[in-house]
């Protein structure tokens, strides 16, 4: 297993990485308090980022493939209707894990994968790191003008 701090920079994600959704990922995480990238040897280096010992996301090596933790109310609904979305394995689902397809996401697609990143981590990190990221102002999105 190998540890490394996310440090790629603060800002939301935008088109300056159409095609790598790994440095899209790491710059999401690069937002949260104390996210680190771990790497699991056992899984074929299969990537997970974490707070303080807590996964909020699993990946593939590509970051094609994302699992994160949503309310079980939301997760409910985003496998509803969200196309390439569905509970995730080992019976993670049943709590809220939902596992998403992301291989051709775009910039839209991407600024809904981060809210979802971001609740992920609210929902797994200790309630002072979760409270940081709830009062942050929103970042702004494409086409927001204030």
């Amino acid at each position: 297993m190998s540890v490394m701090p996310v440090a790629v920079g603060r800002g939301a994600a935008d088109n300056r990485h159409m095609g790598n959704n790994m440095s899209r990922l790491e710059e999401i995480a690069a937002e949260l308090p104390e996210a680190v990238r771990v790497d699991i040897e056992q899984w074929d280096g299969h990537p997970t980022f974490r707070v303080r010992g807590k996964n909020f996301v699993f990946s593939d090596v590509d970051a094609t493939r994302l699992t994160v933790k949503l309310t079980v109310d939301e997760a409910e609904a985003v496998v509803a209707t969200e196309p390439g979305a569905e509970p995730a394995g080992y019976g993670l689902g049943r709590h809220g894990w939902i596992a998403v397809d992301v291989a051709d996401a775009d910039g839209p697609r991407w600024e809904q994968l981060r809210e979802w990143i971001r609740t992920s981590y609210t929902l797994v990190a200790p309630k002072r790191l979760a409270k940081q990221v709830l009062d942050e102002e929103p970042l702004p999105t494409q086409g927001d003008q204030s």
